[in-house]
């Protein structure tokens, strides 16, 4: 543990399990009082409960007023936001052709929806108190398409777009935006949708593939350090960018 996020206030969308919580623990270990959020309470409030100085909150991103009122009572509570980590995040597993406008909508709805909501309400807190550090959770498949979710890529690529936007538009206020973009990642989030990647690529082994394009499935502590990085004062002139954590599968055609 350092204290190298001493009493900075930070909020963890998505942090009931796998990727949002690894981060939630990180920011906490480096000193953090986090803020766990998730649709999942009971799932929030556990992540919480391993955490030093953690609370938890029920949040549906996808709902604007709420987003707002989560930061507003953090601000309330404790003077200011110092981080924002925009995590929430839903995939589903469907062809271009075979996918309907529900399914299109209920994915970016969560994915960039969430994370504008995230970003906005943020955004005026830490220009109110003089700067933060936000955080988005892209997407390799934001800057080349995947089979099968294309939703989850396009969220994600826009996901980047509005990221390096923000962070010109708030760099003036002291608050700089920055996104995560993972590869494959050991999560339920992309175990739970292994056989689904199987049946519509027509493949055996979906592990295989992973391990031939990026060396081997992430975990979730090769992605959250880079998160407590960015939240704190070690990347003071890292803004507007899109950090990779993919093992290499996009520096490679094969």
């Amino acid at each position: 543990m350092t204290d190298v996020l001493k009493d900075k206030i930070a909020i963890v969308t998505g942090g009931a399990k796998g990727l949002g919580a690894a981060v939630a623990a990180e920011l906490a270990s480096e000193g953090a009082i986090v803020v766990v959020t998730d649709i999942d309470g009971d799932g929030a409030a556990k992540t919480a409960e391993g955490l030093n100085r953690g609370e938890s909150a029920v949040l549906d991103v996808r709902d604007d007023a709420a987003v707002g009122a989560l930061v507003e009572d953090v601000v309330s509570r404790h003077g200011n936001l110092d981080i924002m980590v925009a995590n929430a995040g839903i995939a589903t597993v469907t062809s271009v052709a075979e996918m309907d406008f529900e399914t299109w909508r209920s994915v970016l709805a969560v994915n960039l929806d969430g994370v504008f909501s995230s970003v906005r309400y943020a955004g005026r807190a830490m220009a109110a108190s003089g700067g933060g550090s936000i955080i988005t959770m892209a997407s390799i498949t934001g800057f080349a398409g995947s089979p099968l979710i294309a939703h989850y890529a396009a969220a994600k690529a826009a996901v980047i777009s509005l990221t390096q936007t923000a962070a010109v538009e708030l760099r003036g206020h002291g608050v700089r935006v920055n996104a995560i973009c993972p590869g494959f990642i050991g999560t339920d989030l992309v175990l739970d949708r292994a056989s689904q990647f199987e049946q519509g690529l027509g493949i055996d082994d979906f592990g295989a593939i992973i391990n031939q394009a990026q060396g081997r499935l992430g975990d979730v502590s090769d992605v959250a350090p880079l998160a407590a990085f960015l939240a704190s004062d070690r990347s003071r002139f890292s803004n507007g960018s899109a950090f990779v954590v993919d093992g290499g599968m996009s520096a490679s055609l094969v």
